[in-house]
């Protein structure tokens, strides 16, 4: 759905990750395609519960029982590692391919060292001495603004503040350069300072190295300053996808039209915040049709059928009977 000059390092066709609860199947992620390049920055954005996430761990292979991918292919520069045994997945996992998690504790150990987990993570990949991956730590550590780095390398995690903490994680991701990073809303937690001194070092990892970014939030204004493209999910589907300037300037969806009408930013002063009526419906029972529907103003009878892929504008794929293409004019 995204592309650029270069062959592509991640290629993601019709990937479906369900869930197998005792309650029914529960479609987290239903026939999602897209390609990010190299040095290029795709954002996958949506509401909680839209399948931003699992389709994240789906590419590194981090979905547990009772979840599982049971469709589709994910290829990693012609690899498909929906295919991999886990001991060939495990050595791309931490080098050439990362995550950043929302929560820092989900890659920090507690009871070990900050040196000990990067070093460790660096020895893990590489046949270095301690030395020059102590070194390698301190520097990370440094790139992500934390000030004193090898007093810091010293402390244990309940040492840090949790926007410290997050600060590390990234730097851990970043050890070895690899070309493809995962992002789950890793600033999230941090000041707005040190998140656009993240964004910076992340747009220019991409630019410098050729590492290709999958940045996974909720909000517009990471993405409208951070990615090159964009996927717009919901209820565990791409509804809408481009470059991020057509997209966020002309949106073709109500969904995302929603999504960037209720930005607080774009509201007047002293009126309601706009929002998007309703709730996004539960994955285990799901509408007939349109899975936006019963929150569409545009909604009507067509809209009873699931809507296919369509290319209402040039490389602007969007799943809607009812695009609005107005905003295109």
């Amino acid at each position: 759905m995204t592309g650029g000059s270069d062959a592509p390092t991640l290629v993601v066709e019709n990937l479906r990750t369900h869930f197998f609860t005792r309650a029914g199947v529960v479609k987290a992620v239903d026939d999602v395609s897209f390609t990010v390049t190299k040095g290029r920055i795709l954002g996958l954005v949506g509401e909680s519960g839209s399948g931003k996430s699992i389709t994240g761990f789906s590419i590194i292979g981090l979905v547990d029982p009772p979840g599982r991918v049971v469709e589709g292919r994910i290829l990693f520069q012609g690899r498909d590692l929906a295919s991999l045994a886990e001991n060939e997945a495990r050595k791309l996992r931490g080098s050439r391919i990362a995550m950043i998690f929302q929560d820092p504790m989900m890659t920090l150990n507690p009871v070990l060292r900050i040196d000990t987990q990067m070093i460790e993570a660096v020895q893990a990949h590489e046949p270095v001495d301690r030395e020059t991956a102590r070194q390698r730590a301190r520097d990370a550590l440094g790139k992500v603004g934390i000030p004193s780095p090898d007093e810091r390398l010293k402390a244990y995690p309940h040492q840090f503040s949790g926007g410290m903490r997050q600060r590390v994680a990234i730097a851990t991701a970043l050890l070895h350069r690899p070309e493809l990073i995962i992002c789950d809303e890793p600033t999230t937690a941090l000041d707005v300072t040190i998140q656009g001194q993240i964004l910076y070092e992340m747009q220019k990892l991409c630019r410098d190295s050729g590492t290709a970014l999958i940045w996974i939030t909720h909000d517009l204004s990471v993405i409208a300053g951070l990615a090159d493209e964009v996927c717009v999910m919901y209820a565990g589907r791409i509804v809408e996808a481009g470059t991020v300037d057509e997209v966020l300037d002309r949106p073709l969806h109500p969904y995302t039209l929603g999504l960037i009408g209720s930005v607080p930013s774009r509201n007047v002063r002293g009126r309601p915040l706009a929002q998007i009526p309703g709730m996004t419906p539960s994955l285990l029972s799901l509408p007939p049709g349109c899975a936006f529907r019963t929150r569409c103003e545009r909604a009507d009878a067509a809209c009873m059928e699931a809507p296919a892929i369509t290319l209402p504008l040039a490389n602007r794929p969007i799943r809607c009977v009812h695009p609005n293409l107005a905003a295109s004019s």
